[in-house]
This record gives structure tokens, sequence and C-alpha cells, in this order.
């Protein structure tokens, strides 16, 4: 088969790292902010200069936050393509340290919200205050007006709650009375849920889930990354002072949300073959029964016989994927051949990030629930059976 790379002129970007993975607001609300308004410096942003300056991002964060690199190249993807997060993962997995490092990183703004039973939508968005020494109303903005918001524990939280962050994950907006205010660019919200701990949670909306990116599952990191964790911890945790400190160095290049906005319009510039395209539909069409993909996909030898055969999971999904996994694969893709310093997208690429993007978009039958078969199973006997370009 012929290499999807095409024929170009050579790449401005720099070699790979060394052990890298080669809308609705009200409809007479007025806008307060143009949300497309240019930011100074985005076109003498130099990708080159972009993409190595990302990657020692993933350096920096993974120095502090060790063990968990899968984690830390998903959340740079989904800040480099303007994408959501939700991160899956028990208790001490370091994913709080692991955004507050990130945010030190590229020098942006950061809040966090635990999220609670009793929170109100106020308490995310903000409010209108009425001051009755001037008898006008005030906008009180809310911690949603912050580059990263960490959504910790974001399942706790009712439905009118989870409603709030529609808009701002969707439209990068926020309608507060008859204004809408647009939010800090880039914006990402980096959501936490444990997986065991049920008792006091609510389930997401689909409509919610889906704004997703990526679900990343974080596991616990080997015994070599722990100890290496525990003595580097424990000095600091004896060191009142350095507890809560993150340690950035300095002379590594600098990254602000400016060059990060103009990386991520570098990402137009990254070849995606047609091939390619057509197996990124597939995958996704694959997980919706009765849908045809554009080519023929069969059973595998492995999952997909455990699963009995050609589109045997079809009884297992209620529900397949929607279009936003289809352009959330296109563009995770093309910012991670961004990352490892091409200017293309291999298929390889496609199938390491398939998982991430499609696994908190199905919905399971009870069959599926009944006979063990997780989302991941699902995934990887359709990647298993899906014809590579």
């Amino acid at each position: 088969m012929d290499d999807p790379q095409r024929s170009s002129k050579a790449s401005s970007l720099p070699p790979p790292l060394p052990g890298s993975a080669a809308a609705t607001a009200p409809m007479h609300a007025s806008v307060n902010a143009a949300p497309s308004a240019p930011v100074a410096g985005l076109s003498g942003t130099d990708p080159a200069a972009a993409s190595e300056a990302l990657r020692q991002v993933i350096e920096r964060v993974e120095a502090t936050v060790i063990g968990q690199r899968a984690m830390v190249e998903r959340l740079v993807l989904a800040l480099l393509t303007g994408g959501h997060v939700l991160l899956e993962g028990l208790p001490g997995l370091a994913k709080t340290l692991a955004v507050k490092t990130l945010c030190q990183s590229v020098q942006a703004s950061f809040k966090r919200i635990q999220f609670t039973p009793d929170l109100l939508p106020a308490d995310i968005l903000g409010t209108v205050i009425y001051n009755p020494q001037t008898t006008q109303f005030s906008v009180k903005k809310g911690p949603i007006f912050a580059h990263l918001v960490l959504a910790d524990e974001v399942n706790r939280a009712p439905a009118k709650v989870q409603s709030a962050l529609l808009e701002a994950m969707q439209e990068k907006q926020v309608t507060l009375g008859e204004e809408t205010f647009a939010l800090p660019r880039p914006f990402l919200v980096i959501a936490t849920q444990n997986p065991l701990e049920q008792e006091g949670t609510y389930a997401l909306p689909e409509a919610q889930v889906d704004r997703f990116l990526f679900h990343v599952q974080v596991d616990y990191p080997s015994a070599a990354d722990e100890l290496a964790v525990m003595r580097a911890v424990v000095p600091r945790e004896i060191d009142e002072a350095a507890r809560n400190r993150v340690s950035v160095p300095t002379s590594l290049p600098t990254m602000t949300p400016q060059v990060l906005l103009g990386a991520r319009q570098a990402l137009a510039g990254i070849h995606l073959d047609e091939r390619i395209e057509r197996y990124i539909v597939d995958l996704v069409v694959a997980t919706r029964p009765g849908q045809k993909p554009t080519r023929s996909v069969s059973g595998g030898q492995t999952q997909g016989a455990r699963l009995g055969g050609p589109k045997a999971w079809h009884p297992w999904i209620d529900v397949g994927a929607s279009p936003r996994a289809s352009l959330g694969l296109n563009l995770s893709a093309r910012a991670r051949a961004f990352l490892d310093g091409r200017d293309y997208v291999t298929p390889d690429d496609i199938k390491s990030l398939a998982p991430d993007v499609l696994r908190h978009r199905l919905v399971l039958s009870y069959e599926a629930e009944s006979d063990g078969i997780s989302a991941d199973d699902v995934v990887a006997a359709i990647i298993e059976a899906t014809a590579l370009p």
C-alpha cells in the first residue's frame, strides 16, 4: 500500500522527540466581546518552534507527574486542538497535579471547581448582582472564566449544573442575564470522575459526554515509577514551604496561550490522505448498527472472534458514536503528527487515538453488560476488523 505521505517541500517541523509515540445563547442576548477577535502574534508563530516547545511542555510535566505519560500527552493534544478531556481514575493518581503543572508550563490561567450535590450553576458561571446604592446591575464572573478549568468529581453535581457547562464547552461563551461573554482563548475543561464510587453521584448526560474529545482512563504507575514518585514527593511533603510549589524550569522554550493558538492554526497544514479520512469514517460508522461503512469491515482473529465474528459487536451497542467522533479523530491525529514533527497523518495515529476518542461515545446494551463486554472490547474489535488504508 502506498505511503499516505504527500510529496511536498521539506517540512519545517523538527524531527520527532526520541521516545515519542511516532451552541446556544438566548436569541436577544448581546455579545459583550467578539470571540473571533484577532490575537497579536498568531500569524508570526513558527510551527517548528511551537512543536518543539510543546514537546518540551510534555517533558517538563512528565518530570513532575511521573509514570503518566499517556495522560500528559492526551492533555497536550486536547490543549492544541481545543477539545475537552474526561479523566477517569482512582484518587491519588496525580490528575490534579498534571493539570496544574500543564497550566503553569503554558503560562495560562487555571481554576479548580469541586463539584458537589449542592453546587449551583451560578457557582460556576457567575451571576448578575444588584447594587442598591447605584441602582445598577453588575456582572460577577465565575471560575469558568479561565484558560484551563478543572471540574473535579464532575459526576457529583446534578443535571442543572451539568447543563450550565454545555454552552461553555461547545460555544466557548457564557450567558449571564442578557449579555453573552466570550471565554478566554484557549479554553479547556478537564473533568475527573472516580470509576468506583457511585454513592452520591449522577450519570453525566450523553449530550455533555459527547463534547469531551478524550475519555482517558488513568491507571496505576509501574512499580519503578511509583518508587520514583515516592523519592520525589516525600521530601516535598516534609518541606511544608515546597509542598504546593510546582517547579517549572525557566531555561526551556517558552509556551504561551498566544503561541498555542498559532500552533493550532498550523494543524491545517498537516496532510491527511483521503484513504485515512475514509478509515476514520469507517471506524466511527462501524459503531452504528445498521449503517454501512465506505469499505468492507469484517471480523478479526482475537477481539472479533471473542465477540462472535464479523460485526458481532452490533448487539452490544445501543447507540453508536456521533459525527463528533470523526471530527475528534481527524483533529487529534493532526495534533499528534504535529507533536511528532511530521506534516502528515499515518494510520497508526488513528489506531492509537481511537480508544480514547470512542469509548465514552458508545452506549452499550444490557447484553454487553451481562456478558462482561466493555466499550474498550468493542473498540478493539472494530479496530482489528477494519482494514488499514
